[in-house]
């Protein structure tokens, strides 16, 4: 049931629009006494999941009982970062996820199931995971919030992604990364119907469909001054509700270029990504623009590691980004690659496969670190002087000696195609 939706690529939705918005379906929600919250992390800051999780903790007051943010595999959120994002919620509200230790699996999806949806590439059976709160919390309302936009793993972000990743276990988030990666990353980003969304989905239907669910999903783009802002607002409790949202991303976030880009510059906020772990969206959302024998560079000034968590960190480090080919033969080969999935699968994200060169401009890391995992390395000053963030506008830009570029901002908020490859 959709219980709001308001939205166009061309609506710009205020902040008073937003608060009619939310209120408007929590009413219609009628009473409830026990709520749980789930919003996504800083990594997600833009989504304005923080103002709308402060409208829902100001609508139900005593009511809200839990926020859990839904950290997948990323580190726990500071106490500044929630002060940031959260403005005016109590901070003994928010919960950590524990994704190695705190869940629970709720079914299993048997291995017949996966094989049919990736078409052979996998056969293992899927567990169903959850965060024990959501599970056994005895929540009488469960917002699940953030915003549907294309996404590397499940083709586009949230809907029950935010449940079983955001909140899920260690197998269920590293057989589901790992399905999609073998699968192919490039067949799925921007879709709706995909090998890892039919995982999910099966779960919601069969598994947990006692629990009592609502999605806030925003659609988030740039007006035509560069600012971000809400170009649509879906409430809702079944799949509706993310299919409304990602034909509206598709509109706002999916932009299609007449040729494939030569050099690519990416701007990764300090604040938003310290690890390669995030920051190789900037991989994930350019390849398919990208021309054969490009340059990719990425301007890091708040790099200080591969992976958030400490086991992949470790991973990453010894393996590297070498390509699909070595990264199977490696998780066939070696147990601490078997045992995390979802490390072996950001390996393979993050890999141009050797199509095109990235470059990284780490704040923290070392040239030595940088060219072990396989990136080139340029320090970042002299990157900076060259590429500005500040000079420099969303899209195609000429710069002083010449040379054309193309700029992103945040590639945490699109997905950039040449018509070739989306053709392909």
């Amino acid at each position: 049931m959709i219980y709001y939706q308001s939205g166009s690529e061309y609506t710009v939705i205020s902040a008073n629009d937003l608060e009619y918005g939310i209120y408007s379906a929590l009413i219609r929600l009628g009473t409830r006494e026990k709520v749980l919250v789930i919003p996504p992390d800083f990594t997600r800051f833009h989504s304005r999941a923080g103002d709308i999780t402060t409208l829902i903790w100001k609508y139900y007051r005593d009511k809200v009982k839990d926020i859990l943010p839904a950290l997948g595999t990323h580190a726990p959120m500071t106490s500044q970062e929630l002060a940031e994002m959260f403005r005016d919620v109590p901070e003994q509200l928010f919960r950590v996820h524990d994704w190695r230790r705190d869940v629970v699996t709720v079914g299993t999806i048997p291995g017949e199931f996966v094989s049919k949806i990736t078409n052979g590439a996998i056969d293992y059976s899927w567990p169903a995971q959850l965060n024990k709160l959501v599970w056994q919390g005895g929540h009488d309302l469960i917002l699940s919030i953030g915003q549907v936009v294309p996404h590397e793993v499940a083709g586009m972000a949230n809907y029950n992604k935010n449940i079983f990743i955001g909140t899920g276990g260690t197998e269920g988030i590293n057989k589901s990364h790992f399905a999609g990666a073998v699968y192919g990353m490039e067949r799925m980003m921007g879709k709706t119907d995909t090998p890892v969304r039919k995982l999910l989905n099966y779960a919601s239907s069969n598994f947990t469909s006692r629990l009592p669910v609502v999605y806030v999903h925003t659609v988030i783009g740039r007006d035509d001054s560069g600012k971000l802002v809400i170009r649509g607002l879906y409430i809702g409790d079944d799949e509706e509700v993310f299919r409304l949202a990602a034909e509206l991303s598709l509109k706002v976030n999916f932009t299609i270029l007449e040729k494939p880009l030569n050099k690519v510059v990416v701007y990764l906020d300090p604040g938003e990504y310290k690890s390669t772990w995030l920051g190789n969206k900037s991989i994930y959302r350019t390849r398919m623009a990208m021309a054969d024998n490009g340059e990719l560079i990425v301007l890091a000034p708040g790099l200080k590691e591969f992976g958030e968590d400490r086991e992949i960190d470790r991973l990453i480090r010894k393996y590297g980004y070498c390509g699909t080919p070595a990264t199977l033969k490696y998780t066939r080969e070696n147990e601490d690659l078997r045992n995390n999935l979802s490390a072996a699968a950001h390996l393979i994200h993050g890999s141009s496969e050797g199509r095109f060169s990235v470059t990284y401009c780490p704040g923290n890391l070392s040239r030595e670190e940088i060219e072990s995992v396989h990136f080139n390395y340029v320090d970042l000053d002299s990157a900076l002087r060259k590429y500005d963030p500040g000079r420099l506008n969303d899209g195609f830009n000429k710069l002083v000696d010449g040379e054309e570029i193309f700029f992103i901002s945040n590639p945490a908020l699109g997905l950039w195609t040449a018509k070739e490859r989306l053709a392909e």
